[in-house]
């Protein structure tokens, strides 16, 4: 069982919610909603023990549970700030593209493709999790690194989970690091395959047709809200996946 697991199951006896389990519920919903963004400090023990009316060791005990769980991160001195979130699965870390692109060494450059607010299909239900007829964004981009397209980014944002995406542009900003930095992700769930580029890809990428290519998909949900679904498409011959594994113990 993961932690997330053990965080979702605090709230789950048929006992009357206590006030560790209410301290828990506030700030995991301030986190969630996007009330409290990342890097956000969450009031100090002393101020919480205040408002709840409750022991120092409840609160600690609240804080501790929503480190474990990879919601906030707790640094001595400075008290708990909302954290960051990483990035990565269970078998290998996904970079920002910019950052994969400034390792290279080469310059970076970012073009929106199609930006397209309409209803869910049926299609997307099983890209998102989405209802037929809920309010989404279609985004297509492409990344480059130097003059050549470094990867093409297929994305579907559910409105209903970010209603901010609506009155975002993108012609600046790439959705991905745009989401990243305002809406905390609870899960994610990648697929990685290897396809040959139809005559579409391969005429936006500038390769041939046919060509072996790297395809990653990631679905993110914040809580059990689906938020995005993106595919992000590499040529095979660029772009390589390293995950690096110990041994069992014991």
């Amino acid at each position: 069982m993961s932690d997330m697991d053990t965080f979702r199951e605090e709230g789950t006896a048929s006992e009357p919610v206590s006030l560790y389990q209410r301290i828990l519920g506030d700030i995991r919903d301030r986190i969630l909603s996007g009330e409290w963004p990342p890097g956000y400090r969450i009031p100090f023990e002393h101020e919480l023990t205040t408002q709840y009316g409750c022991s120092r060791m409840t609160v600690n005990k609240a804080l501790s549970q929503l480190a474990r769980a990879g919601l906030i991160e707790r640094r001595r001195r400075s008290g708990s700030f909302v954290r960051q979130p990483q990035l990565q699965s269970a078998i290998l870390e996904i970079h920002d593209i910019k950052a994969e692109v400034d390792a290279l060494g080469l310059p970076y450059r970012y073009e929106l493709a199609l930006r397209n607010r309409r209803k869910a299909t049926k299609t997307d239900l099983i890209r998102l999790d989405v209802l037929p007829g809920s309010p989404v964004l279609e985004l297509s981009c492409r990344h480059f690194a130097g003059r050549p397209v470094f990867c093409i980014e297929d994305r579907l944002i559910s409105l209903e989970a970010v209603p901010e995406a609506a009155e975002e542009s993108f012609a600046e900003t790439a959705p991905g690091s745009w989401l990243v930095d305002r809406v905390p992700w609870s899960a994610a769930e990648n697929t990685i395959r290897a396809t040959g580029a139809d005559a579409a890809t391969a005429g936006a990428m500038g390769i041939a047709p046919g060509t072996a290519c790297l395809v990653i998909e990631r679905k993110t949900w914040s809580a059990d809200q689906p938020v995005t679904h993106v595919r992000l498409t590499y040529a095979g011959d660029s772009h390589a996946l390293v995950a690096r594994f110990t041994p069992p113990q014991g």
